[in-house]
């Protein structure tokens, strides 16, 4: 790894929080680990970090609370570490804006190896002074804001979402099974005509730059 990340981990089982600490250091990161979700705010207040590992039921501020937090302030991979593995729980997490969700008991490989596709992907998207650019498209993560020839646009949550993972899959089409995965953390037909509405919004918003978003018949859609 030529650039040292720098992770949160916050876990109020100290064991846990330990094991993990410490195995992702031997991996040359660079971790702060926070005993508890009040613990980890002050942290994030502080230090901008590259991907935050969170517990979802912890003392004081909830993991979800955490993620809503940070996701007011900025754009991070996050990742759930929890013994909550309903389809109810894992929905929430991805409804507070968690990227990935690990649960309890869990291998460590494992867990290293969806840090570095995450780390991956967000440092992929990103260009100098923190901007993604592409073509006529401006976006700044930190602030979640998004300019058109820059005019700036207003996307709620899940066109946001959606942009970013049309941008970092440019040629791939995406099936609606894979955008709900991604987008909406559930893989449910329930939920194609969802995925539909949603980027017939971001289409409406992206105005000229629509012309991105091609529907590909019978298969889903493409970022040309």
């Amino acid at each position: 790894m030529s650039e040292k990340y720098k992770i949160l981990i916050a876990e109020d089982e100290k064991t846990l929080r330990d094991v993990v600490r410490i195995y992702l250091q031997k991996n040359g990161f660079d971790v702060d680990a926070a005993v508890d979700g009040n613990e980890a705010v002050r942290y994030i207040d502080k230090t901008r970090y590259d991907l935050i590992i969170l517990d979802i039921m912890m003392p004081g501020r909830t993991g979800m609370e955490v993620c809503e937090y940070v996701r007011s302030k900025w754009d991070v991979p996050i990742i759930f570490l929890t013994a909550l593995n309903t389809e109810e729980d894992i929905v929430s997490g991805y409804g507070v804006g968690a990227d990935e969700y690990v649960t309890k008991p869990f291998s460590t490989s494992i867990l290293l190896a969806k840090i570095n596709v995450l780390i991956k992907r967000y440092r992929g998207l990103l260009v100098k002074d923190g901007m993604i650019k592409v073509d006529e498209i401006a976006i700044e993560p930190a602030r979640r804001l998004v300019r058109v020839n820059g005019k700036k646009i207003d996307l709620a949550p899940k066109e946001y979402a959606l942009l970013l993972y049309f941008i970092e899959n440019k040629g791939i089409v995406l099936s609606r099974d894979q955008i709900l995965d991604r987008v909406w953390g559930e893989d449910s037909e329930a939920f194609d005509r969802a995925v539909d509405t949603h980027v017939k919004k971001l289409r409406k918003e992206l105005g000229k730059a629509s012309y991105h978003v091609e529907t590909v018949i019978k298969a889903g859609y493409v970022w040309k």
